[in-house]
């Protein structure tokens, strides 16, 4: 079943994108100049298979997904498939990073804050949470071309060089993300302290540290987990606009590049891949919740 799901969402996906473009109107008047001569326009989208009847186009469309073949790019006239996997790399780093950058400050904000409900850095922690959420990646981005680039001089910021390029666009992408964490772990956190398990814990003499690794972080990693498959869908989002801001070499900005082109094969390829991508990480979310509590996976398999 979960395979059958996987399947109709990219199917449903790759037929949106093609009903989409397809409503836009024909690509080859944004390509070449309007000026040509017919039978050079007519000779253009023979090439590209868009002379046929838009029912035939999207069988041929669907036979080319099932057998490999993503068609050609308008642009550079080649495999789609290469031009977006020349891409793939730059955005994997970039989302793995900032995925990175999201954990390792959001988890251990958020037990701060649990560990000192109402404190000051209890306060300080959600507001910087809620500020890091609210902030949109594009103006966050700018911010930081503003203070560290054009202020300070200290990082580049545009291009694909070296790890100094990589900070900004992963600290853009990885904050909202963090603040997210932060939230989810202080309220789970919270809600595993007053337990009373823990409770029997604390009155058992183990020690608050051995309470708080042993039972209280294994007792949210669910929430944690379920958090992380939201994640993905997030960080794809938000790597359009964050490849955009920083000249970015990764699929997001390619596909910003493709849209204003009209380039079909290369913005069809880019969304089946994002459709892939969030319902193959969601089922593997629902696996590993399995894995870590039975009772879900026990649920999800008893009949409705």
């Amino acid at each position: 079943m979960r395979l059958v799901r996987i399947i109709l969402t990219v199917w449903a996906a790759a037929t949106l994108v093609f009903i989409m473009l397809r409503l836009a109107g024909d690509p080859t008047l944004a390509l070449i100049p309007a000026d040509l001569p017919q039978d050079v326009i007519d000779e253009y989208r023979a090439r590209f298979g868009l002379d046929q009847p838009v029912p035939v186009q999207y069988l041929l469309y669907l036979g080319g997904l099932i057998t490999g073949d993503f068609g050609f790019s308008f642009r550079t006239n080649g495999p789609a498939l290469d031009l977006v996997l020349d891409r793939l790399g730059a955005t994997l780093i970039l989302t793995g990073t900032s995925l990175a950058i999201a954990v390792l400050l959001g988890v251990p904000a958020g037990i701060a804050a649990a560990l000192r409900r109402n404190g000051w850095i209890d306060r300080t922690v959600m507001t910087a949470a809620v500020f890091g959420f609210a902030m949109p990646n594009f103006f966050l981005g700018i911010l930081l071309i503003l203070l560290f680039t054009l202020n300070l001089k200290w990082l580049p910021s545009s291009g694909f060089d070296g790890p100094a390029n990589l900070l900004m666009p992963a600290l853009t992408l990885g904050l909202a993300s963090a603040g997210a964490y932060a939230r989810m772990t202080r309220s789970s956190l919270l809600e595993v302290l007053n337990a009373p398990f823990m409770r029997t814990a604390r009155a058992k003499g183990i020690t608050p540290v051995r309470r708080l690794v042993v039972h209280g972080l294994r007792a949210i990693l669910i929430p944690l987990v379920t958090l992380g498959g939201f994640s993905v869908g997030a960080l794809i989002a938000g790597a359009i606009v964050t490849e955009t801001v920083f000249a970015w070499p990764g699929i997001g900005r390619l596909l910003v590049i493709s849209v204003s082109e009209r380039d079909l094969a290369v913005v069809q390829l880019i969304v089946i891949f994002a459709a892939a991508t969030m319902a193959i990480t969601n089922t593997a979310v629902d696996i590993l919740l399995g894995v870590l509590d039975p009772r879900i996976g026990s649920a999800r398999r008893q009949p409705t």
